[in-house]
């Protein structure tokens, strides 16, 4: 392990972290909040270090998978950390473990929070907390490898370690180009969100951090109430649109865009996606639909919101869906752990995942009928290596295994059965709100203190796709 070369990158994402906390001071100028200070103290603590990771320690060599996958793990922890001065400097959260808390819930865009007054913030402090759910959403690391081969760095590892899914979708065989066009299409969705935003009745501040929330799938809202504060069915199908555009593949958004308008359609993985959107509002629907006092239009629209909202683990609400029939909650409970398209800014287990398992539950079948029979497990008409379902299924009874093992921590420590279930599912999964105490209308605050440690441990791991952050815990990583 070149262990100069992962702190010297910790470095530049440092530096570029600190930039970042200057983009809230014009809101917080605006609008009278004294947090400016907070968040300048913040940058200039967080540039020293950065500065001085930089200078210290130099890059040896071209970086490999072993260091791609530190700097991806010890990155997101290292952002977690600094990010969370705002917080602890403006006394918005005075308590570290609680501030951490909080960021690594943006930064994972989890959307996860230990805040009961969000309102009470200062504007400031509120647009920093979703502005790390934008730069976490596509990949503070994807964002920094279109800068460090400037810089005389490769990214290659760090692209593979670090977007979502089982494989990484290359747009153009340059991965610095990959990284650009991605994060042109996901600035080029925020800025439309923001105006439709706008065009409703939002001002600047509001769209924007909800943009944010939307296209990162992270679910961090300005009021208390969520978008429920709005009781607006312009502003629920607009984000509804949206957050189906954030769990989506992007790489299909850029073949769209590039003139190929059957690119969605070709998409197994997406109509598969929307399939499942389509199956769990019909279930759903028959809940709300006659619920007392709930006309058509409005049971419609809510469910249709926290539907798209939990599949793509945005976690954004407009209805206690808590007070729904306990069929309905069992549904969104399992959404939890589909999520999102490989390639978007969605967490959970990912539908590609889910879709190959059951193609190779399919093929199994056919081969004990047939036993002299060649099924192959395909996606479309392409035929998937079985390296690649064996990684899958892996991936699955890892995440089910930590799942359990996260149930069980939880419960040990005072929390009820639906709260660890619900809670461990959604930070694993990256959604936000679960269910029992931290459902969508109550937060994090009362989890033990070794309980918020272990869940920002598990939105980690949700994050960066369970094996990028386990594979630290190998001896063998270490060894040479």
């Amino acid at each position: 392990m070149h262990f100069s070369s992962v702190i010297h990158i910790l470095g530049l994402l440092l530096i570029f972290l600190s930039a970042t906390m200057l983009l809230p001071i014009p809101f917080s100028l605006y609008y009278g909040d004294s947090d400016y200070q907070a968040l300048l103290i913040s940058a200039a603590i967080t540039l020293a270090v950065g500065f001085l990771a930089y200078r210290l320690a130099k890059f040896e060599q071209d970086l490999r998978p072993k260091e791609g996958f530190a700097v991806v793990s010890l990155g997101w922890i290292a952002l977690s950390i600094y990010g969370s001065l705002p917080f602890i400097f403006s006394g918005a959260i005075p308590s570290f473990t609680d501030a951490f808390f909080e960021t690594m819930s943006g930064f994972t865009t989890t959307g996860a929070t230990i805040l009961t007054d969000i309102e009470a913030l200062p504007h400031g402090i509120l647009f920093w907390r979703s502005l790390t759910h934008w730069l976490g959403g596509m990949g503070i690391i994807v964002l920094s490898i279109a800068i460090l081969p400037f810089l005389g760095i490769g990214g290659m590892q760090l692209f593979k370690a670090e977007v979502p899914g089982p494989v990484a979708d290359k747009l153009t065989p340059r991965i610095t180009e990959t990284a650009k066009i991605l994060w042109v299409v996901y600035a080029a969705f925020t800025f439309l969100e923001t105006l439709l935003l706008m065009a409703g009745g939002m001002n600047l501040f509001e769209a924007l951090c909800h943009s944010f929330g939307t296209m990162a799938t992270g679910g961090y809202s300005t009021r208390n109430a969520s978008i429920g504060a709005y009781n607006s069915a312009y502003f629920d199908y607009v984000i509804t649109l949206f957050m189906i555009i954030a769990g989506t593949n992007f790489s299909l958004h850029y073949r769209f865009l590039k003139g190929d308008l059957k690119a969605y359609f070709r998409n197994k993985e997406f109509m598969f996606f929307l399939s499942i959107i389509g199956l769990a509002f019909l279930l759903i629907g028959t809940d709300t639909f006659f619920q007392e006092g709930v006309t058509v239009s409005k049971a419609i629209q809510d469910t249709l919101f926290q539907t798209v909202s939990i599949v793509t683990t945005t976690g954004y609400g407009t209805a206690d869906y808590e007070q729904w029939q306990f069929s309905s909650q069992i549904i969104l409970f399992f959404l939890m752990f589909i999520g999102g398209c490989a390639g978007s800014t969605g967490g959970g287990i990912k539908v590609v995942r889910i879709y190959l398992l059951i193609r190779f539950i399919y093929s199994e079948v056919i081969r004990l009928i047939h036993p002299h029979a060649v099924v192959p497990v395909r996606i479309g008409k392409t035929v998937v290596n079985r390296e690649v379902v064996a990684n899958v299924v892996g991936f699955f009874i890892l995440y089910v295994f930590i799942f359990s093992l996260g149930v069980f921590i939880m419960g040990h420590l005072g929390l009820d059965i639906p709260t660890a279930f619900g809670s461990v599912a959604a930070t694993l999964g990256n959604i936000g709100p679960g269910l029992g105490n931290v459902g969508p209308t109550d937060n994090y605050a009362h989890i033990p203190f070794i309980g918020k440690w272990i869940l920002s441990t598990l939105m980690l791991m949700g994050r960066l796709e369970l094996f990028t952050v386990i594979i630290l815990f190998s001896p063998t990583f270490w060894q040479k």
